[in-house]
């Protein structure tokens, strides 16, 4: 048993909050032991112009914190679970999840529009910006990207008039109001969230830390495996318009080329998710044939 666990995280508020929340579990179920946070910049901290829409963003959130891992720098990971890529690195695996926050989707919006509705939205989410057109089909597109109290500041600021943000992170940094801005949490049926939003994954090197397990969430771990299955199948990433989420009962889905779909899947195909995801691909390609 380690007596000290370092875990790497990004730098951010919302990242270090989420490995505070780690600690806060470890050490509750062991005060023998000591936990440290190692603070890591990866490129997509670095690259704030980077368009993620037109470019791409897989990997660009966890590959340094990844390598902390394999290089022995670090004990322990800790991501938003809609930052992992579905390939692991050889030597690394996901432990389990926290218990998960609300998944939903905000609608951010600048307080005292005149109709209710922006006439801009910024987002870097080709699956937000999707969905969205569907109840602001007028609305004018722009790019942001930043912190949490970056992307508020800016709307109520008036440099877009609307965004949209994760209700887990607004949650977990305790931010329930903000002056000028008017927060509308959105159903799944109106905006599917992202694989993984509102998960805390756990990474470790293979075999290390299972004693971990006792703290992670079983209905978590069935949850975004299924929606992991569903994005591993179809290679999908920050750059693809396509949102998926299990809420104990109903799978939600969105895809720009097949539209809203919720699905009940049995437990069977919670126990086997590849071969249920893969039906569902082919009924819904040969749908859009």
């Amino acid at each position: 048993m380690k007596s000290l666990i370092r875990i790497a995280t990004r730098k951010s508020p919302l990242a270090q909050r989420q490995a505070d929340l780690v600690m806060q579990a470890i050490t509750s179920l062991r005060p023998d032991v000591r936990c440290e946070k190692v603070l890591i910049t990866t490129s997509g901290d670095k690259r704030q112009s980077w368009s993620l829409s037109e470019k791409g963003g897989k990997g660009l959130f966890t590959k340094e914190i990844e390598d902390a891992l394999l290089e022995g720098d670090s004990d322990l990971a800790v991501h938003s679970s809609k930052d992992l890529p579905t390939d692991m690195p050889e030597g690394l695996e996901i432990r389990g999840f926290l218990p998960r926050e609300d998944a939903r989707d905000v609608w951010v919006l600048r307080k005292g529009l005149t109709d209710g509705y922006p006439r801009e939205i910024a987002t870097s989410s080709p699956r937000r910006r999707a969905q969205a057109k569907s109840f602001c089909p007028n609305a004018v597109w722009s790019e942001i990207r930043g912190n949490v109290d970056t992307r508020l500041n800016k709307v109520a600021n008036g440099t877009t008039e609307a965004t949209f943000l994760a209700a887990a992170g607004l949650n977990r940094l305790g931010i329930h109001e903000w002056e000028g801005v008017e927060f509308r949490p959105l159903p799944f049926k109106v905006m599917v969230p992202a694989v993984g939003q509102g998960a805390i994954a756990l990474q470790t090197r293979v075999g290390d830390l299972a004693w971990l397990e006792s703290l992670c969430c079983e209905a978590t771990r069935l949850a975004v495996t299924l929606e992991r299955s569903l994005l591993f199948e179809m290679e999908g990433g920050c750059q693809t318009a396509m949102g998926a989420h299990f809420d104990g009962n109903a799978f939600h889905l969105f895809h720009e080329d097949w539209g809203h779909h919720t699905l009940e899947p049995t437990a069977e195909n919670l126990r086997e998710p590849a071969p249920y995801v893969r039906s569902i691909l082919e009924r819904f390609r040969e749908t859009s044939a």
